[in-house]
């Protein structure tokens, strides 16, 4: 045999066995420990003789349960702090409900991208890529779009009854930015929110920091 043959050979031996050494010391979950604080790679895991089937179970996931009225919509999330099982498991996701008129305003997660399905009504989703290129329709119960992470998107109910989809996503805890919401909802004193919003009505600013609970 020719030596790249047996080079090729021994360098094939020996990724298969560096992946093997390597597949035995992977755990196979890590339920995350909510009594210790989260790190930039996840929860601490909870000790597995604690663990039991109900960690993996998020019951009654479709029955939303934080409402948003300043959206008219409603979600149940399912990422690390509210579904531990998922720690570390690189897969989250969340139940949202648009009521009449209902939607997800402007946002971005930090974390992961999002494959989202329209399980009722009409929903228009669209996102903004890094060159302000648009891309949005409107879609029916059935239909999926994709997030790609860290680009601004948004859902709104435009049909004429209440809307429901389903997401999930490449992280445990993507979060969720809210740019109202981070722009009006902080400690920044008025008038330099009006310099970087571009909005030169005093009044109005301060209306939308008491809206999303800003001060100054």
């Amino acid at each position: 045999m020719s030596l790249v043959f047996n080079i090729l050979i021994f360098f094939l031996i020996s990724f298969v066995m560096i992946h093997s050494s390597n597949a035995s010391d992977v755990q196979d979950f890590c339920v995350a420990d909510l009594a210790l604080p989260e790190s930039p790679a996840g929860y601490s895991c909870k000790s597995v003789s604690k663990v039991t089937v109900n960690d993996f179970i998020k019951s009654q996931f479709l029955t939303t349960n934080t409402a948003f009225p300043t959206f008219n919509a409603s979600i149940s999330l399912a990422f690390s702090p509210q579904f531990p099982a998922v720690n570390g498991l690189e897969i989250s996701g969340v139940y949202v409900v648009l009521n009449l008129g209902g939607f997800v305003p402007a946002h971005i997660h930090p974390g992961g991208n999002e494959f989202s399905v329209v399980t009722k009504g009409t929903i228009l989703c669209g996102f903004v890529s890094s060159d302000n290129r648009a891309y949005f329709k409107t879609l029916q119960a059935g239909d999926a779009i994709v997030f790609p992470q860290g680009l601004m998107h948004f859902q709104i109910n435009t049909g004429r009854t209440p809307a429901t989809f389903i997401s999930s996503f490449s992280s445990a805890n993507p979060r969720i930015v809210i740019f109202a919401s981070a722009l009006f909802g902080n400690s920044l004193p008025s008038d330099i929110v009006k310099k970087i919003s571009f909005l030169d009505d005093d009044a109005e600013v301060k209306k939308l920091k008491a809206m999303f609970g800003g001060t100054n």
